[in-house]
């Protein structure tokens, strides 16, 4: 939800769409300083959340941070952004702060898992208690995440590992080459995850549909269920007990009045019914 006139009046439009849960950027997602966080803001915040019974709440790393960069200034600028927006999400009482991993800019990928993993150790050694979520890539260019091995390596070299776990996004993880369409496919996709980093990892889902077929290495998100996904993913999604109480945000497409993003959760809410009742719980 955009944070836009205050961080409350996000709570206020999560309220507005119906969410029970809710993801924020604390500053602008494309520069590298924000704006400091007012001790009034941050009470308006946790007050607003608490009101509404919002919860888990979850914030967004800004795109321009890249552990992985070959760049030692962009590496250092990343590391402390990295810090400061970990020290924002304790201001404000949200646990988690989903990052994308990054991209080694051709350099191979075990110079970016090594770079991630020592820019994680940077800052998270700043302190504070918000745990950093290496998301699911896409798999688009020199990109790191795409394979789920590729967050088990990262969070294997990290010290502090209690602090480091996993976002799952459907079409980056659709992107990426991963079956989620049919059935079977579905679960041995969440095999493959368990092995690799294990579900109770996962803290965090991104339910968005993929405007891309299966493989195509590109980010681009679509509403639930008008995408080359469909709906029977997000069936699948929405009663897999092992993701039960892990909150789901949409990343889809919005208009200006909110109301794709309250057909979205309507339509996770109907599948999720639907679900149970041919499941005969």
């Amino acid at each position: 939800m955009s944070t836009a006139g205050g961080l409350a009046r996000a709570v206020e439009r999560g309220v507005a769409a119906g969410c029970r849960t809710l993801q924020v950027f604390t500053k602008n997602s494309n520069q590298w300083v924000g704006k400091a966080i007012t001790p009034g803001e941050a009470d308006a915040f946790r007050s607003a959340a608490r009101a509404a019974a919002l919860a888990p709440l979850v914030a967004h790393a800004a795109y321009l941070i890249n552990l992985a960069s070959a760049d030692p200034e962009i590496r250092t600028r990343s590391v402390s952004a990295l810090a400061d927006e970990l020290g924002r999400c304790d201001e404000v009482g949200i646990p988690w702060l989903v990052l994308h991993p990054g991209s080694h800019g051709g350099d191979g990928e075990e110079a970016g898992f090594e770079r991630i993993a020592r820019g994680l150790d940077q800052a998270l050694a700043a302190g504070g208690v918000a745990s950093v979520l290496l998301e699911t890539a896409a798999g688009q260019g020199a990109s790191i995440g795409h394979r789920f091995e590729h967050l088990r390596t990262i969070r294997d070299r990290v010290d502090q590992k209690g602090r480091v776990a996993v976002c799952f996004d459907t079409c980056h993880v659709h992107a990426a080459g991963y079956d989620l369409l049919t059935k079977g496919g579905w679960r041995a996709t969440l095999e493959e995850l368990d092995s690799a980093v294990g579900l109770t990892l996962v803290k965090v889902i991104h339910a968005n549909d993929s405007k891309k077929e299966r493989g195509c290495r590109v980010d681009r998100h679509e509403r639930i269920g008008l995408g080359a996904m469909g709906e029977p993913p997000f069936r699948r999604l929405m009663t897999e007990r092992a993701f039960q109480d892990v909150p789901k945000i949409l990343e889809t497409p919005k208009d200006e009045e909110g109301a794709w993003d309250r057909e979205g959760l309507a339509v996770l809410r109907r599948l999720a019914r639907r679900g149970v009742r041919s499941s005969g719980s």
